[in-house]
C-alpha cells in the first residue's frame, strides 16, 4: 500500500501543493496562483484567483488535442427505441448552439436555468450549454410533482426552464409541460421563457412563453465559452432536508472540474478514449459527476442510458450495454444489482454477453450489502468497488483506488479514504474513536476541491446543518468505523443505530446477516419504539424470485440467524415478508418513513419516491402483524 500512503499522506499533510499539481492538468484561462483560502467563516475556497469554463475543458480543448472524432456520448433508449452516437465535434456544435439559443432568451453569466428532462441527449447538452455561458444550471429529476418542482424553482429563481415533452417509463409516456405549467402556478417566481424538447411519444402544444427546443437551436449562433471565476457557482443541485425544505447544494467551477478529473484517473482508472458508463440519471449528483462532467474532462466516451435494470426489456439490460459499447468501467447503485439478483439469481443473462472489455465495476449511492458483494464477485472476474460519497462532496470519500494502488476488496467496506479526505470516527464526547468502535464519520477541514462551497442563498444552513457540530469538521451524518488497516466500513445514517437497552447496534450490521440467507433479495432493518426497551429492531425482507418456501419459516429462520450471529442483545424478534420496499428513484430504501409508519407517526409521501404503491405494502403488512403503532399512522 506504498504507492497510497504516500499520495493520501501528500494529500493531507500538503494539500495546496498536492491540489495545484492537480490543477495544472486542467486547462485553464488564467491559471490559478492562491490554490487555497479560507472564507470568513472558516470555509475553504479553492483557487480563487483562477479563470476557466469547464465546457471548454470538456469539449472544446479536446478537439483542439485532435479527438474531435472521437466519440463522446453513445445514448441508448429501450424504452425509446433511439440511439445516438455524437462525437466531441458534434456534442460541442450543438451545445455552442444551444448555449447561443439561450442566450437569446436572454440568458448571461450568473443566471439560473432548471433543466427538467429525461435521460436524454440534450440533457447533458442544455448543462454544458449553461457552463459555456457561465450560466448556472439546476437540474431536477424528470417527473417530479409539481410542488417540488416548484420550491426549487422559487428558490433558484431560474430565468429559464427547459424540459422536454414527456418522459418514459417502462409501463407508461408521462407529459412534463402539464407538470411544469403547474409547478408555475404554484410558485412565487415565474422564468421569462420555457423552452420544450418535443418527443414524437407525446408532442405538446406550447403555450404562452413556450419555445420549441428544435427550432430555437436551428435559428441560433453559435456562443463561445464565457471565462469565470473557479469559486464561481456551475450548479444548483437539490437535496432533501431535514426541515421539509430541500438544500440546493452549490458547487463550484474550478474545484469541481480538478476534482472529477483526478478521480477519473486515481478511483476509476480511466485515460482518454476509454468507454464509462454510469447507470444513474442527471437529476442525481453521479450523473452530474460521472454521466457528464467527469468523463469528459477526462476525454472518456460517456453512456447515456434511458431505461432500467430489469424490464428493459430483461435483467440482461446492463451486460447487453457493457458489451455493445465495450464498457471499461461500470457504476451503477447496489439496488439496481439486487433486482437484477431477484429475477436473475443465478445469473444467467450474462452468459448470453461477451463481457471481457469490463476492467472493474463501481457501486455507490447506499451501503453495499456483503451478500450482494458476494454474488457479483461470484460471478464477475473483475474487481468490484464499493466506494462512499454524498451529494454534498460531488466525488468519492472513500474508495479502492484502482488508479493508484489496487487493495484487497473487505465485504462492507469502502476501503480507504480518497487522498484529500482527512476521514475522522469521533464519538459522542468528539474524541477520535479507536479502531473497531463505531461513531460519527467526519471530514476535517479543509474540504477537498470539488466539495459544496455553500447552501444557496442560505449560507447560515450551510454552517448548521455541516459544520456547526463538530467545529473543524465536516459531518457526514453516517455512522461508521475504521478497522486496524485503515479500511472504512460506513453501517449507515446516523439515526440508523438504534439504542436497545442502552446498547447501541448497528441496523447495517443486522441487515448484512439477513441479506446474507439464500433465500432473500433484498431487506432492511429499522428501529421502531418500544417501550420497554426504548427501541426494538424489525426486519423487512423481499424473497427471490421464485421462492416457494414458507414466509413463516423463513422469518424464524432470520430471526434466529440473527441471535446467532450477533446474540441476543440484538433483540431482533420480526421480519416481515413483503412484495416491494419503498425507495428513492436512485435506489435508496427510505427507512426514516418506515420508521414513522411503525412508530405511528405523521408522514408525507416525499417527492423522491419511486412507487408511492410500495407504501400500501408495508402497511398492510405492518397492520396484519400489529406491528408499532402501524395501524395509527395509516388513519393519519
Amino acid at each position: 500500500m506504498s504507492s497510497y500512503r504516500s499520495e493520501y499522506q501528500r494529500s493531507i499533510q500538503h494539500p495546496e501543493t498536492f491540489w495545484a499539481e492537480q490543477a495544472e492538468r486542467l486547462p485553464w484561462v488564467s491559471p490559478p496562483t492562491r490554490i487555497l483560502e479560507y472564507d470568513e467563516q472558516g470555509h475553504a475556497r479553492w483557487y480563487a484567483d483562477g479563470e476557466l469554463n469547464l465546457c471548454h475543458a470538456a469539449l472544446d480543448h479536446h478537439i483542439e488535442q485532435g479527438r474531435g472524432e472521437q466519440a463522446a456520448l453513445l445514448w441508448d433508449s429501450p424504452v425509446s427505441g433511439g440511439k445516438l452516437r455524437l462525437s466531441y465535434a458534434e456534442l460541442r456544435d450543438r451545445v455552442a448552439r444551444f448555449a447561443g439559443a439561450l442566450r437569446d432568451l436572454g440568458v448571461e453569466q450568473g443566471d439560473r436555468v432548471v433543466i427538467y428532462l429525461p435521460m436524454v441527449p440534450e440533457a447533458p447538452i442544455a448543462m454544458l450549454a449553461c457552463a459555456r455561458l457561465g450560466a448556472v444550471h439546476s437540474v431536477v429529476f424528470g417527473g417530479f410533482a409539481p410542488h417540488e418542482l416548484a420550491v426549487r424553482i422559487e428558490d433558484a429563481e431560474p430565468k429559464v426552464v427547459v424540459a422536454a415533452s414527456c418522459g418514459i417509463e417502462v409501463d407508461r409516456v408521462l407529459p412534463y409541460p402539464p407538470i411544469v405549467r403547474a409547478a408555475l402556478e404554484q410558485s412565487a417566481h415565474r422564468p421569462e421563457a420555457c423552452v420544450i424538447l418535443q418527443r414524437e411519444q407525446c408532442l405538446a402544444e406550447l403555450g404562452e412563453g413556450e419555445h420549441d427546443w428544435a427550432t430555437l437551436e436551428a435559428a441560433a449562433a453559435p456562443a463561445d465559452c464565457v471565462p469565470v471565476k473557479a469559486t464561481d457557482p456551475l450548479y444548483v443541485l437539490y437535496t432533501s432536508g431535514t426541515t421539509g425544505k430541500p438544500k440546493g447544494v452549490v458547487r463550484d467551477t474550478g474545484g469541481y472540474g480538478v476534482a472529477l478529473h483526478y478521480s477519473m484517473e486515481a478511483v476509476y482508472d480511466m485515460a482518454p478514449g476509454e468507454v464509462f458508463f454510469s447507470a444513474s440519471d442527471v437529476g442525481w449528483v453521479v450523473g452530474h459527476s460521472y454521466i457528464v462532467y467527469g468523463p469528459l474532462l477526462r476525454g472518456c466516451t460517456t453512456v447515456i442510458y434511458e431505461g432500467k435494470p430489469v424490464r428493459t426489456p430483461d435483467a440482461g439490460a446492463f451486460w447487453r450495454l457493457i458489451a455493445e459499447y465495450r464498457v471499461k468501467a461500470f457504476f451503477t447503485a447496489p439496488t439496481a444489482f439486487r433486482a437484477i439478483k431477484k429475477e436473475d439469481p443465478e445469473g444467467l443473462h450474462l452468459k448470453d454477453h461477451d463481457i471481457s472489455c469490463l476492467k472493474a465495476l463501481f457501486l455507490a449511492g447506499e451501503r453495499l450489502d456483503p451478500p450482494t458483494f458476494h454474488w457479483l464477485k461470484g460471478m464477475l472476474d473483475v474487481p468490484v468497488v464499493d466506494h462512499w460519497w454524498q451529494t454534498e462532496t460531488g466525488w468519492p470519500i472513500a474508495a479502492n483506488l484502482q488508479g493508484v494502488e489496487p487493495m484487497p476488496p473487505k465485504a462492507g467496506s469502502a476501503t480507504v479514504p480518497v487522498p484529500g479526505f482527512d476521514v475522522r470516527i469521533l464519538d459522542r464526547s468528539g474524541h477520535d474513536a479507536p479502531a473497531l468502535e463505531q461513531g460519527s464519520v467526519m471530514i476535517k477541514q479543509p474540504l477537498p476541491p470539488g466539495c459544496l462551497s455553500g447552501i444557496w442563498r442560505d449560507p447560515e444552513r450551510f454552517q448548521a446543518a455541516y459544520m456547526a457540530a463538530f467545529p473543524g469538521y465536516y459531518l457526514t451524518g453516517d455512522a461508521g468505523y475504521l478497522d486496524e488497516d485503515g479500511y472504512l466500513f460506513i453501517m449507515g445514517r446516523t439515526d440508523d443505530v438504534i439504542n436497545v437497552a442502552g446498547h447501541r447496534l448497528s441496523t447495517g450490521e443486522m441487515e448484512e446477516v439477513v441479506g446474507g440467507h439464500p433465500a432473500v433479495a433484498e431487506c432492511t432493518v429499522i428501529g421502531i419504539h418500544d417501550a420497554l426497551k426504548g427501541q426494538v429492531p424489525v426486519g423487512l425482507v423481499i424473497p427471490k424470485d421464485g421462492f416457494d418456501g414458507d414466509e413463516a419459516t423463513l422469518e424464524r429462520e432470520l430471526v434466529a440467524r440473527v441471535r446467532e450471529m450477533i446474540g441476543p442483545v440484538a433483540c431482533l424478534k420480526q421480519v416481515l415478508v413483503v412484495d416491494r420496499l419503498p425507495k428513492t428513484r436512485s435506489g435508496k430504501i427510505l427507512r426514516k418513513l418506515l420508521r414513522h409508519i411503525a412508530d405511528g407517526e405523521a408522514f408525507g409521501v416525499p417527492s423522491t419516491i419511486d412507487d408511492p404503491a410500495s407504501l400500501n405494502d408495508v402497511h398492510e403488512a405492518m397492520v396484519a402483524r400489529s406491528l408499532g403503532s402501524a395501524e395509527r399512522a395509516r388513519q393519519q
